[in-house]
């Protein structure tokens, strides 16, 4: 029994080694990460969602780089959720984590893919939202518990992203107004 000792040891030391470099490499990628400010607050008295998906909310990243996870206001820890999509923005209402709220004027897009950092799934398994976080473009990725859910969100997300940008836009040409008020 006692020649596994040093052995037993030497595998607890590396355990530890290991952990304790996780841990650095965590805290640096956090200091690192200090500007990235936190996500906007859940407004009160949002609409009726647009669409309701049970899931997993997978991470947040750099946008167009899926290994680059955003340690920073717990963005980065996969959580069970819920994503509702409002006509104010999209919310993901995590499991022991905070919720993060995506108001529809900072969504760019939305797309689906088979991963990013923490989850690989089936071709286009995940929803992936870009959106920016102050002057960051990033990407959320959501796992939907139920495949045919994924495309009732896409469907959602796309809607209000469009409706936003036609408000934003207005009318196109103040002639055409007039024209539409003479008749």
């Amino acid at each position: 029994m006692s020649e596994y000792v040093p052995a037993v040891l030497l595998t607890l030391a590396v355990c530890v080694v290991l952990v304790g470099l996780v841990a650095l490499g965590w805290r640096h990628r956090l200091r690192r990460q200090g500007h990235v400010p936190a996500p906007a607050a859940v407004p009160a008295g949002l609409s009726e969602p647009h669409v309701s998906v049970d899931g997993q909310y997978v991470s947040t990243t750099t946008a167009g780089d899926w290994l680059d996870r955003i340690a920073v206001h717990s963005l980065g820890f996969k959580a069970n959720a819920v994503l509702t999509v409002h006509p104010e923005g999209a919310l993901y209402a995590r499991d022991g984590a905070p919720d993060v709220f995506v108001p529809v004027a900072d969504l760019t897009s939305v797309r689906r893919e088979s991963g990013m950092a923490g989850k690989f799934v089936e071709r286009d398994g995940l929803i992936v939202a870009e959106w920016r976080l102050g002057g960051l473009a990033v990407d959320t990725g959501f796992r939907p518990r139920f495949g045919d859910d994924g495309d009732a969100a896409v469907a959602a997300i796309d809607m209000i992203i469009a409706a936003h940008a036609a408000e934003a836009r207005g009318p196109q040409n103040n002639h055409d107004v007039e024209k539409k008020d003479t008749k």
